[in-house]
């Protein structure tokens, strides 16, 4: 029979995670609860009304001057009929006003609804697949709409207008389609301005894409941007302030391009010392997974009054330039922008991965035991709960606060990435995310878990279901005990069984990273290929095995892990190994069989600390070891002994 005492405990939450790190974190899921907070209607309901037709452009003009919360436009759309069209239905908040709507040079009748919806009556029908466009000239006040979309505010006294739009609070400053499945296929963004403000400083405005041209006409400048990439309604972005702009150049590998940095004057000396490295972390990404996306035009940063950051593409709006946040909005340029979750359960393929990448940046630029820090910080947030799941279930689509939630969308996919990196192999991991990247289907379009689940497998030559069903789609976390054995001098014997969390899932399979120690500092790491409870793991050992430790680099989510020395009764040498007295508080003495001979005596306490060693004594004296159960490993020529020995 197996008895076992529990005398090595392993916890792995020594390291906590920097409070810089923490107030980071938080202040970017801040951001990203995004204006919607206050959205009124099920996030994920699309607007029926607006599948039939395709946005091919959009030719934004807007006009706004950054000391008055108001805007008017003129948005011009090019669409393609997905079925025979009379009526063509855009969305914009009830409290923005639709003056007309034109079809080369025709008045369109239209109606407004309280579901914020422009309803526009054409002219004739437009049959399927035919490309037609008409022009919504509004104005309006967006800040009253009730999604915090736009914001007219200050910073150090002079006026500033940003806009917010993630999920859905586009609509509340220009008509658009905002459902996760169609993209505009490229956008002008035309921004008309003062060309001062009252302290005579120059305003700048920014947008998407490259700037064209800056106009003056009269005491009045527009400022054209381009950006010709396909892009989501909740990307376009514009802001306008007093801006200082200046700039960093990636080489790219001889297609340089441009970061443009637009930052408060009262901040611009800081912000230079910081942004720099932006520059590496492109490099960095770029060597990990594919050139920047959208190099042919620009990266770049504007500074707003949000906490934290956004990732609006081609320029992300900032509130500072940590560099955390800079890494983690930068990703998102690659997940979440080229390539943007096909509906808001999969929200993590953005925010896991742009987690994930603000991690490989402290890996690269800072070193391991700093990533190691940062996984530490994860596995923690992560296991603060039992329950919770990372793909979203279709009733926490109405909860943006659940759809942004720090650690179900942001940190434990970041680790689950992490994870399957360690399962599936560097090379494979790496190659498999690269053709997630570039496969055409979803290349600057929108994708869903399986696509990604897809090419993991294709690249990796496994089968992931059960992988991504225990992680991503269900439940909770493991927690182990190890239970270990020297059988003999060559080898080390390892008994694996967890605890779920969560009942979701019947058992966490994962491949357990494990380090034995040897008496003379020697180490081995070894990884345990775990599928079931119950199983047992012989290892190969040059050296006398002192203790044994659970994932000392935090590479898996778990918690409560405990690692025990077994004590086999069986063992042939029990009946020849005999100590006492027992219990005893001063020594103790071994009995033995004449052909048995003593190599060495250890004693550990009940945590696992090896208390005594190097003893070749029949006697041994413990007067100066504290009171309580010890186990005495005892090392001879024949095997090695456990026995219980407790200490008055």
């Amino acid at each position: 029979m197996k008895n076992s005492i529990l005398i090595l405990f392993l916890s792995i939450s020594m390291i906590g995670i920097a409070q810089e790190q923490k107030d980071l974190s938080a202040s970017i899921v801040e951001s990203e609860t995004k204006s919607a907070l206050k959205t009124l209607e099920g996030i994920e309901n699309r607007n029926v009304n607006t599948g039939n037709y395709d946005v091919k452009y959009h030719r934004l003009e807007f006009t706004l001057d950054p000391n008055i919360a108001s805007i008017s436009g003129n948005v011009t759309t090019y669409f393609e009929a997905k079925e025979d069209l009379t009526q063509v239905t855009f969305e914009l908040t009830d409290n923005m006003i639709v003056s007309d709507i034109n079809q080369r040079g025709t008045a369109l009748n239209f109606t407004q609804n309280a579901n914020d919806e422009v309803v526009i009556t054409l002219p004739t029908s437009q049959s399927a697949g035919v490309l037609d466009s008409l022009t919504i000239n509004y104005s309006g006040n967006p800040v009253s709409s009730g999604f915090g979309s736009f914001e007219q505010t200050t910073h150090n006294g002079d006026p500033v207008i940003w806009t917010l739009s993630e999920p859905y609070g586009a609509k509340g400053w220009w008509p658009c389609k905002q459902d996760l499945n169609d993209k505009i296929d490229s956008v002008d963004v035309y921004i008309t301005t003062p060309q001062f403000n009252p302290s005579t400083e120059e305003y700048i405005a920014v947008s998407n894409g490259l700037e064209q041209s800056q106009v003056i006409n009269g005491s009045d400048k527009t400022t054209h941007f381009k950006h010709q990439y396909p892009i989501p309604a909740y990307l376009i972005a514009i802001a306008v302030t007093n801006y200082e702009v200046y700039s960093h150049t990636v080489p790219n590998n001889g297609n340089p391009f441009d970061v443009v940095n637009y930052v408060y004057p009262e901040n611009l000396t800081t912000a230079q010392t910081q942004t720099g490295v932006t520059v590496d972390i492109i490099e960095l990404f770029t060597n990990l997974f594919e050139e920047y996306p959208y190099a042919n035009e620009k990266y770049g940063h504007a500074q707003f009054g949000w906490g934290g950051g956004m990732e609006h593409t081609t320029v992300s709006f900032m509130n500072n330039f940590n560099r955390g946040l800079v890494a983690h909005e930068l990703a998102h340029q690659w997940f979440g922008n080229k390539v943007t979750c096909g509906s808001w359960k999969d929200i993590w393929l953005n925010e896991g991965f742009a987690t994930y990448l603000s991690g490989l940046t402290i890996k690269n630029l800072d070193g391991e035991p700093d990533f190691l820090t940062w996984r530490q910080g994860k596995v923690n947030n992560i296991t603060a709960q039992t329950s919770g799941y990372v793909y979203l279930h279709d009733s926490d689509t109405t909860s943006v606060n659940r759809i942004f939630s720090s650690r179900f969308s942001y940190d434990k996919p970041s680790m689950v990435l992490h994870m399957l990196r360690n399962k599936v192999g560097d090379a494979n991991f790496f190659q498999g995310v690269q053709n997630y990247l570039s496969d055409p289907q979803f290349a600057y379009n929108y994708v869903k878990t399986p696509d990604f689940i897809t090419h993991m497998e294709t690249a990796s030559g496994q089968s992931l279901t059960e992988f991504f069903n225990d992680w991503i789609y269900k439940e909770g976390y493991p927690s182990y005990n190890i239970e270990w054995n020297q059988t003999s001098t060559t080898q080390i014997s390892l008994l694996v069984n967890q605890v779920q969390s969560h009942s979701s899932v019947s058992y966490f399979e994962a491949q357990i990273p494990i380090r034995i120690i040897g008496s003379g500092g020697e180490i081995l790491d070894t990884l345990l290929d775990n599928t079931v409870g119950g199983e047992t793991f012989n290892v190969n050992v040059t050296f006398t095995v002192d203790t044994v430790q659970f994932d000392p680099d935090v590479h898996l989510i778990s918690k409560n892990n405990t690692i025990s020395l077994g004590i086999d009764d069986t063992n042939y040498l029990e009946s020849k190994l005999t100590i006492y007295p027992n219990p005893t508080s001063n020594s103790f003495q071994i009995k033995k069989s004449n052909n048995v001979l003593i190599d060495n005596v250890s004693i550990y306490d009940i945590l696992g600390q090896l208390v005594l060693n190097n003893q070749q004594s029949e006697n041994i004296n413990i007067k100066n070891l504290a009171s309580g159960l010890h186990i005495i490993k005892i090392k001879t020529n024949q095997g090695t002994v456990y026995k219980r020995l407790i200490k008055q």
